[in-house]
């Protein structure tokens, strides 16, 4: 099960990466390509880029945390808390009328799942180190 799990990670944090580069490589493409991201705001390189950035290094962090178990806990956890906030900012404009309820189930997959899914591994890692 152990292997099963650091696999997981490992591939969790290069699909991160994946789209952190994919954001770096072509802001454009990316904005355009992503359900739901034209309604947030008018196209802006700069920030796509630099949110790119965030997403190669939550990925690199994934990865290297499924290498290396005398840091996984911490290099997870701080991907974890990234995602989360993320996601709770997302539900905050939901609360705050800045957009609908509908637009939660639409962002699930790329918002709201991997911050569960950053949680799950980051307690998973937890566990395991305690033995």
């Amino acid at each position: 099960m152990t292997m099963a799990i650091l696999a997981f990670a490992a591939l969790f944090g290069l699909g991160l990466t994946a789209n952190g580069i994919f954001m770096l490589a072509d802001p454009q493409a990316w904005y355009f390509a992503i359900p739901g991201v034209t309604a947030t705001g008018p196209f802006n390189q700069h920030f796509l880029r630099d949110i790119g950035l965030i997403f190669v290094l939550l990925g690199s962090a994934f990865a290297l945390g499924a290498a290396r178990s005398d840091a996984r806990t911490v290099l997870w956890g701080a991907g974890a808390a990234w995602l989360s906030g993320h996601a709770l900012f997302h539900f905050w404009e939901v609360a705050a009328g800045i957009c609908g309820p509908e637009v939660l189930p639409r962002d699930f997959p790329a918002v709201t799942l991997p911050a569960l899914i950053a949680i799950a591994l980051t307690i998973w890692s937890v566990r395991h180190a305690r033995g």
